[in-house]
């Protein structure tokens, strides 16, 4: 079978990033077909033959690909995948929109529905003038994502909530698999060390990530936490920042996991799709306090492995760390969670839907 697998864009590093490397792993002889690749932004795709869109020799477009937002359907339409018989599409955007004969089968793993046209837009377009001169592009590309949406033979969802939206927005029935863990195994831990600080590992894109509840919640609260993680709002997260917070920037998986071993627990504050840093948490043995919503739902077991919040706002976060007691959490139940989430569990279950489904 020959197999080929599409990406947005190859140009960062993050959760979407390690799912095509745990499908490099099922399908090591797999292209990647993809609008634009810098090579400097990503690395790990060096395992890939990479082929790009005609947008890849476009000003800017490897570093500010947002730029071409509305040539993106276009970039994916001027693929060929006649040669192929599987063709694996792994996207929040535009790859799903790739077009395939009757004998390729396409089978869309959705990270979300297009985030900023759908879910997401209010917080994409929150500026009035903003909204006002966007609106043409955005009607062109939800009309466009809505024919889009119809063109793979099959959707799998990475959890509950994004199989939710698949049928919200996209009116199509998904299966659900988990992203896998795809940190080394040998550097998992079942060892009961602990330091005193809580955790943070995200991108620092404030508007939904909501870095900002934990910062706060932190400094009124006095209490020790680490922040692991780079982004466009690091800056004003920092300088909201009283001294018990300390922000480490973008880790090596080995580094991130000595904090990770340490920490009384993880803190997930935003409403995310799956939200693999919790898995990775709950694999050292460590409790998650996250939002309750979104993929927190499929990963947290309330009282078990960790606890959630109900509210985004700092009053009710502080409310579950004032009474956060880090004994109460059975290391070896924690690591058992995650177990839902390695590498084997992910292949047997996509090897299993390819099996239902060629």
């Amino acid at each position: 079978m020959k197999v080929a697998l599409v990406y947005d864009r190859v140009n960062k590093w993050g959760g979407a990033e390690r799912v095509l490397l745990a499908l490099h792993k099922i399908f090591p002889d797999a292209p990647l077909y993809t609008s634009v690749y810098n090579k400097e932004k990503a690395p790990w795709a060096n395992v890939f033959e990479v082929k790009t869109s005609f947008l890849q020799n476009f000003p800017k477009a490897k570093t500010s690909h947002e730029l071409y937002a509305v040539l993106m359907p276009m970039a994916f339409e001027s693929f060929n995948f006649d040669e192929y018989d599987l063709v694996i599409s792994v996207t929040s955007e535009a790859a799903k929109g790739i077009i395939t004969k009757p004998k390729t089968l396409h089978i869309c793993y959705l990270l979300t529905p297009t985030r900023y046209l759908w879910s997401g837009y209010d917080d994409y377009f929150k500026k009035p003038l903003l909204r006002f001169f966007s609106k043409p592009a955005v009607a062109y590309l939800r009309s466009w994502d809505k024919i889009a949406s119809q063109r793979p033979d099959e959707y799998i969802a990475i959890s509950t909530e994004v199989k939710n939206r698949i049928k919200k927005y996209y009116g199509r029935d998904s299966g659900i698999i988990f992203p896998p863990l795809m940190m080394p195994v040998d550097i998992r831990s079942d060892s009961k060390t602990s330091g005193d600080y809580f955790l943070v590992v995200s991108r620092l894109t404030n508007f939904y990530k909501r870095v900002d509840l934990v910062v706060k919640a932190c400094n009124d609260l006095k209490l020790p936490l680490k922040i692991v993680g780079e982004g466009a709002d690091q800056k004003v997260l920092k300088s909201m920042a009283g001294p018990t917070v300390e922000f480490l920037g973008n880790l090596t998986d080995e580094k991130l996991s000595d904090y990770y071993r340490n920490c009384k627990a993880l803190i997930f504050p935003g409403l995310e799709d799956f939200g693999l840093v919790m898995a990775e948490a709950q694999a050292f043995g460590k409790p998650v306090i996250a939002y309750r919503g979104g993929g927190a739902l499929d990963i947290v077991k309330e009282g078990i492995t960790g606890e959630f919040f109900d509210e985004q706002t700092v009053e009710s976060l502080k409310g579950v760390l004032k009474s956060f007691d880090k004994t109460r959490y059975n290391t070896k139940l924690c690591i058992g969670n995650s177990e839902r989430f390695l590498f084997k569990a992910f292949e047997k279950n996509f090897r299993e839907f390819l099996s239902n489904n060629l």
